[in-house]
């Protein structure tokens, strides 16, 4: 009889509790080699292709496209192929591993993951599947689309289809994958049908809201998202339900609001760059909020530089990647660097690293809507900005009253590691910074 094997979820970097199975690249009982490409998984970081650990027939999926699995309970169960050789338990993949803190953009065509190979995490980068080349963030954009990917045209280097590829394809339908049940055909009209007798009319009986039970009625798989049906948060949006849960959980939350003056701007200026210059002021005038807390140990770490964390709203949720070494950078730096963040996080291609280490945070809110708000600290940093909406407000001066563009500011600390003076201190900073012509 030959020898079975469970599979189970592995880390997939940053101790991540679990992830959202997207899609399977094998049906059950098809046959699979080591290392060919398993199923397409999104954790709180990436889309992340997991490779098959061993060569033989899969016998059992735990869970399908949908289902969130936890690490370390099982994922796949898989009958081994005895003629084949297979992978010892802590053999390294034999994949490519670059390391972790590789720019994952050097080539469009591979998108880094993680795989745990014995005790450590090795970042890992997936090519092609099928003669098809494309990172699991586009195989999922596709999937959600229903985009066919073998037609479509690549525009990327050396073949990669890219994003824009799979947008252009949906919008133009001329990738559309079949229909998964075809309606039946009617007659030939050649063909003469039998008389029959007229059908008796039945009234279907009419539809509730509410089983007899008293509970709302799913008229969808579960895997299928229906409107007014519990669905379970996925990915990015389940990892910073988790986050914010725990910031109100650990931080003394208190905010202080302003509004800054930019009256006295010359010409047109990048408003963005501006508040990471002034934050970068602020820091110098009032390090206790460029700074880590450890509320168990209660020790503070305050930081030379400002890795400045920028919140970034995305179709599938919050994220906040850093600008590291914010305080080095000139306004052109700040806005190359927003755009590279920008750019990965839209297309899923950031790497982990660039998520984490922040030292004080800015979420610039005001582009969509909103005057002030409560931003939310995220632990272990103590401070994060938020900027509205700009206004343009009437304004008394010396002898009559002007109407000044004003920028609203809402600064959130953590009160255990700030006192309100360096908070105030701080805010003043950035006021007076916004203030300057240039």
């Amino acid at each position: 009889m030959a020898e079975t094997k469970t599979f189970h979820l592995p880390d997939l970097g940053e101790g991540l509790p679990d992830a959202t199975i997207i899609e399977w690249h094998v049906a059950l009982g098809d046959a699979i080699k080591l290392d060919a490409p398993l199923l397409t998984v999104e954790t709180a970081k990436a889309m992340v292709d997991v490779p098959s650990p061993y060569t033989g027939i899969l016998t059992r999926r735990h869970g399908e496209a949908g289902s969130v699995v936890v690490t370390g309970h099982p994922l796949a169960e898989f009958e081994l192929d005895p003629n084949a050789r297979q992978r010892a338990e802590a053999q390294p993949t034999g994949h490519h591993h670059a390391p972790a803190t590789e720019a994952p953009r050097a080539d469009q065509g591979s998108v880094v993951g993680a795989m745990v190979a014995g005790d450590q995490v090795h970042v890992e980068q997936t090519l092609s599947r099928d003669g098809v080349k494309a990172v699991p963030a586009v195989r999922a954009l596709a999937h959600k689309l229903r985009v066919d990917l073998q037609q479509v045209m690549p525009s990327g280097a050396d073949g990669v289809i890219t994003m824009d590829d799979v947008k252009l394809a949906a919008a133009i339908g001329c990738a559309r994958l079949p229909s998964e049940a075809p309606r039946p055909q009617g007659r030939p009209a050649t063909e003469i049908a039998p008389p029959v007798a007229a059908p008796s009319v039945e009234i279907p009986p009419q539809r509730a809201p509410l089983s007899q039970a008293g509970k709302p009625i799913r008229t969808a798989p579960p895997s299928q998202p229906t409107p007014g049906q519990p669905e379970p948060l996925r990915g990015v949006h389940r990892n910073m339900a988790r986050v914010m849960a725990d910031a109100h959980a650990q931080v003394v939350l208190t905010t202080l609001v302003d509004d800054a003056d930019l009256h006295a701007w010359i010409g047109k200026q990048d408003i963005t760059a501006r508040l990471v210059r002034a934050v970068v002021a602020a820091c110098r005038i009032a390090p206790a909020l460029n700074a880590w807390f450890d509320g168990k140990e209660l020790t503070r770490t305050l930081h030379p530089h400002v890795d400045l964390g920028i919140a970034m709203d995305s179709a599938d949720g919050l994220f906040v990647p850093t600008l590291r070494n914010a305080d080095m950078l000139d306004a052109a730096s700040i806005r190359e660097g927003i755009n590279r963040l920008r750019s990965q996080v839209e297309d899923r291609s950031i790497a982990p690293s660039e998520l984490t280490g922040s030292t004080i945070s800015l979420s610039n809110f005001g582009t969509i809507a909103g005057r002030y708000g409560t931003p939310i600290v995220v632990p272990p940093a103590v401070a994060i900005i938020g900027a509205g909406r700009l206004s343009h407000d009437v304004v008394a001066v010396m002898g009559g009253i002007e109407v000044h563009r004003r920028l609203p500011l809402s600064l959130s600390f953590d009160h255990r590691a700030v006192t309100g003076g360096d908070a105030a201190r701080f805010l003043k900073a950035m006021l007076d910074d916004l203030a300057l012509p240039h």
